[in-house]
């Protein structure tokens, strides 16, 4: 089999891994991926059939590349329709048992062809292609992704009419009071947390009304985008059981501060770390800087992936510490990319870049493989980063303020349909559909209003 899995090997461990799961009384595993509109997918099995789609996988139409955030289905050249068909195969090294839904499992599962290829269209299969690729020249990543969520309460009505974004707390932002209100729950989305061995570094109240804030320690990039994935769909357990709900949407109220789903990166050659113990700026190495900078040049593109929704563009604006400047600065939180060098002592082990404009509308996966390509492909090109910005870039002259990002999904689509590194590393087949559902919601949601455009989407992500 030319795929990930390895037949009756595979097929022997996963009746272990099984018959474990039933002795802890898991009863079903979700196998899921994360589409091109940032909507996670499943498909579930009994565990008694683990061993099953571990050998064989399990039917998935490759129509879900098309599909968008509102379920309608659009078209690409190479992807669209109801002919076809793509099998999905669990990661058994990936399975966690879900402490916020007894009985149940998830896995992230890689999409297949029926003759055991990796779909040319599957993002989990992309971001590891890109990451073996960077690996096989001797540079490796740690990345983590910060999590922002609105927590809501219901208005008692739990139907259609149930769409408003209610805080579940009222305390202020940073507030020790938010943490009161909701110690129990966050206690629980802790405790859910550890016990799926997700090393959480820290969580905090928010700035926005309702919002909470939680970063967990950096691991490899197809694991960080993973985690993702786990993260939030616990999040949103914890939260039901408490008669609560979470949104990970770009925006929750229009003309609010939106949830950003940002990324740490940090770069490795030989066990160093490229952002720290140079001679560049801030003690960058001279490759090093020719990455960020190379990922700077790349940005508007980048912003298709990082930030491809709708909403991501009323999120996405100037002195709401979004990052939508496409410039650099030590520690400036409006700066897309925010250089952290750590403490002294720490350094050369924490120093890394904050990716900001990144939301959670956006698929984990293709952010890391796009990130990781664009980090092989200017590593060793001698690229020097442009003047740092130390000042909120939106209260800079015209003449000297940095460029904006993208102001709107259309314009960041040009830029990436246009980007020849992210075109490659993508491959006709995703880039073709990935685009295809970005022009579909584009054009869905033109004549709506910043409000429709919010209420439509708050609870999709």
């Amino acid at each position: 089999m030319n795929g990930v899995t390895d037949g009756a090997a595979d097929g022997d461990r996963a009746t272990e891994v099984a018959a474990g799961l039933t002795a802890r009384g898991v009863t079903a595993v979700a196998l899921a991926w994360v589409d091109n509109a940032g909507i996670t997918r499943v498909k579930t099995v009994p565990t008694a059939r683990l061993a099953h789609a571990i050998r064989w996988g399990v039917g998935m139409s490759p129509v879900f590349d098309v599909f968008c955030v509102d379920d309608s289905i659009t078209t690409s050249r190479h992807i669209g329709g109801p002919v076809g068909d793509l099998r999905l195969y669990p990661d058994l090294d990936a399975l966690r048992v879900l402490d916020a839904q007894p009985g149940w499992a998830i896995a992230p599962a890689d999409r297949l062809t029926q003759d055991g290829d990796a779909h040319p269209a599957c993002q989990r299969s992309f971001a590891r292609r890109m990451v073996e690729r960077a690996g096989a020249d001797g540079l490796t990543f740690r990345m983590a992704f910060e999590f922002e969520w609105f927590v809501g309460a219901h208005n008692g009505v739990h139907d259609a009419g149930d769409n408003e974004p209610i805080p579940a707390c009222t305390g202020p932002a940073y507030g020790m009071t938010r943490v009161v209100e909701l110690a129990d729950y966050a206690r629980d989305v802790l405790a859910a947390l550890a016990a799926e061995g997700v090393a959480v570094d820290q969580f905090h109240p928010e700035y926005a009304p309702g919002q909470l804030e939680l970063s967990i320690a950096a691991t490899d990039p197809v694991t960080a985008a993973d985690r993702v994935v786990l993260v939030r769909e616990t999040i949103r357990a914890v939260s039901a059981r408490h008669g609560l709900r979470a949104s990970f949407a770009p925006m929750v109220s229009a003309g609010g501060v939106g949830n950003g789903q940002h990324l740490h990166v940090s770069a490795w050659e030989n066990g160093t770390n490229l952002f720290a113990g140079g001679e560049g700026p801030h003690g960058l190495t001279g490759r090093g800087e020719s990455l960020l900078a190379g990922v700077l040049a790349h940005l508007p593109a980048l912003c298709a992936i990082s930030a491809p929704s709708v909403p991501s563009y009323l999120r996405l604006v100037p002195q709401h510490w979004a990052g939508p400047f496409q410039c650099w600065g030590l520690e400036n939180r409006e700066a897309a990319l925010r250089l952290i060098t750590g403490t002294a002592g720490s350094r050369a082990s924490a120093a890394n870049a904050e990716l900001k404009c990144v939301d959670g509308s956006a698929n984990p996966y293709l952010v890391v493989g796009a990130v990781a390509a664009l980090a092989h492909t200017t590593v060793a090109k001698g690229l020097r980063l442009p003047a740092e910005v130390t000042v909120d870039p939106a209260e800079l002259p015209d003449a000297t303020r940095p460029a904006r990002l993208p102001r709107s999904v259309t314009e960041a689509t040009e830029a990436l349909a246009h980007d020849d590194v992210l075109g490659a590393a993508l491959g006709e087949p995703l880039l073709g559909a990935f685009l295809a559902v970005r022009a579909a919601e584009a054009e869905l949601f033109a004549p709506s209003s910043p409000e429709g455009i919010v209420a439509a989407t708050r609870w999709k992500y």
